[in-house]
């Protein structure tokens, strides 16, 4: 009998070893520092992750070597892919547009400095797309074979491939701050009137103390923050204002006439 007990105690401690979640030497499921890795995302308000990159323009240091300015950071899946032609395209054409916004813009993908060199001549001397042709890519793209950056950044999702970032766009603030991140999959291309949009909707929020509504566009009203207190929100309401609108003590909005905007044109 006790000789029977010991056999069934050692199967079950065996038992123990490879059911996951059991006993103290568990080694087969992931970290979480290994889980981390390929999937953080920088949040809203925090630091930009620092990075020294090779890119078709040189060595960066980011965010240093951007510091006072906007930066979109931009990744995309693949050289030679037809979806990425058009958005680096895209991205060439409206260069000077985010130029005058104060604004820089860095690519990412991983592929090799020479992949990137010669999937921008083919660009520049083979491709058209709708009116652009003869399009010539002068801002960094970055090469990541070893995905460093793409890690960092959260560009890397297994759940769509483990070795093609997905689209992710972020913007940096002068300050290095992550001020806004879109995601798109692999298969659609962005919307860059967008990308614009809520570049110019932040810029106009940070210099002006204002939000922006649903959909709104350079011109259209913009919504004033809230009161802090009971008295400044009975005066909002009872103060009459040429240029306020107010449905309750919360809800308003002033006008900004777009010569006040910065657009970029």
């Amino acid at each position: 009998m006790l000789r029977r007990n010991a056999i069934i105690m050692l199967i079950l401690a065996a038992s123990a070893l490879t059911i996951p979640g059991c006993g103290k030497n568990e080694q087969t499921a992931p970290s979480a520092g290994s889980r981390q890795e390929t999937s953080t995302v920088p949040l809203i308000g925090s630091p930009a992750p620092s990075f020294v990159a090779e890119t078709t323009q040189g060595t960066i240091k980011f965010p240093e070597d951007y510091k006072g300015k906007w930066v979109i950071l931009f990744s995309h899946p693949a050289d030679f892919t037809p979806v990425c032609t058009t958005e680096f395209m895209t991205f060439a054409k409206m260069m000077k547009e985010f130029k005058a916004l104060n604004t820089e813009l860095v690519g990412l993908s991983i592929d090799s400095i020479y992949s990137h060199i010669a999937w921008l001549r083919t660009i520049k001397e083979k491709v058209k797309y709708k009116d652009m042709a003869n399009i010539e890519v002068t801002f960094p793209l970055i090469a990541d074979l070893k995905m460093e950056v793409a890690k960092k950044y959260g560009m890397l999702q297994p759940g769509a491939s483990d070795t093609k970032a997905v689209r992710a766009v972020f913007y940096i603030d002068p300050k290095g701050k992550v001020r806004a991140l879109i995601y798109y999959p692999l298969s659609n291309g962005r919307n860059f009137q967008e990308i614009k949009r809520l570049l110019i909707a932040m810029q106009t929020a940070d210099k002006e103390g204002v939000a922006t509504p649903a959909d709104w566009q350079p011109g259209d009203d913009v919504i004033v923050p809230p009161p802090g207190s009971c008295g400044s929100a009975k005066e909002r309401v009872e103060k009459k204002s040429a240029d306020t609108t107010c449905y309750d003590w919360f809800f308003c909005f002033k006008k900004l006439p777009i010569n006040k905007i910065d657009t970029g044109k």
